[in-house]
């Protein structure tokens, strides 16, 4: 039987790692995957899907929360469910209480009982009650799982519509959004950089090399030569 912590960011700018760091600090012996995925839909993740292919029976996968395995409830639901009767525990951090052990202890739980009244009519009506009961169960059970999924859904509707407005108000108050094609950006930390390059480097007005200015300026090296850059195209 093995342990995977699946671990999904949205964009390659998020930092998986205190993802990780939850699953391990939980389960220690686990073997991390992760994944960088863009959509909200189930469809694409290459890594997830390779992970579905090679669960067994008694394996468990580990998500920070239910989020990280879909955002979209019903995708979401439609793969609980399938895990579930292919005996693969599925653990939620953040979420407990739709453990695929709970709902499993939930279908363990259900009435069981065996009616011999004397009277027929009475068996059947309380059989009739029983089984609506443990359907009843079942059925809130399944409710209380797909809730989470549709919450997470929901953030991200909400985040999009909210990232939508503010573009729109930005637009309607004439704000510049990003950068402008083929403009630099411009910083106060690029400034700066800008200014020593230009006062210590020899290719301007200074007496240092290359390696002596980037260690004076404390830039990356790319980006120390493409301030160069632009400085030799602005003095020409």
């Amino acid at each position: 039987m093995m342990n995977y912590g699946y671990c999904r960011i949205s964009r390659k700018t998020q930092n998986i790692d205190r993802q990780v760091r939850n699953i391990l600090k939980v389960f220690p012996e686990t073997y991390i995957i992760k994944e960088v995925f863009t959509g909200t839909r189930l469809q694409g993740r290459k890594e997830l899907d390779k992970l579905i292919n090679i669960v067994k029976e008694g394996d468990t996968i580990i998500f920070d929360s239910a989020s990280r395995m879909s955002r979209c409830a019903d995708e979401a639901m439609e793969l609980y469910e399938e895990m579930f009767y292919k005996g693969v525990n599925l653990i939620f951090l953040k979420e407990p209480h739709i453990n695929t052990e709970t709902y499993r202890n939930t279908l363990n739980n259900q009435i069981e009982i065996n009616l011999d009244t004397g009277n027929e009519a009475t068996d059947v009506f309380i059989s009739g009650i029983i089984e609506a009961l443990n359907r009843f169960t079942i059925e809130l059970a399944k409710q209380q799982i797909k809730l989470v999924f549709q919450q997470a859904e929901k953030e991200v509707q909400d985040l999009r519509q909210r990232t939508a407005e503010g573009l729109l108000t930005a637009k309607i108050n004439n704000k510049q959004i990003g950068n402008i094609k083929g403009c630099k950006l411009t910083t106060k930390k690029s400034i700066k950089a800008k200014e020593q390059i230009k006062k210590y480097s020899k290719d301007f007005d200074g007496s240092l090399n290359d390696i002596e200015v980037m260690k004076l300026v404390n830039v990356a090296k790319n980006t120390y030569y493409k301030y160069k850059k632009e400085l030799i195209q602005m003095a020409e």
